[in-house]
């Protein structure tokens, strides 16, 4: 099975979204996600430890 391109010349790379907010956009949404899940997980787990010691 081999290549349909038989020569190089000319061949041009592009590259979408570089230098873009996209990359930074999902870097801070990213970040707030997981902000996001590490507060939710300390409030459950503050919210049990009290439950539990009150019994």
């Amino acid at each position: 099975m081999g290549s349909p391109i038989t020569a190089w010349e000319g061949a041009t790379a592009i590259f979408t979204g570089a230098g873009g907010v996209t990359p930074g956009l999902f870097l801070l949404l990213s970040i707030v996600v997981c902000l996001a899940a590490i507060y939710h997980g300390a409030r459950h787990e503050t919210h049990s430890y009290e439950r539990n010691r009150l019994e």
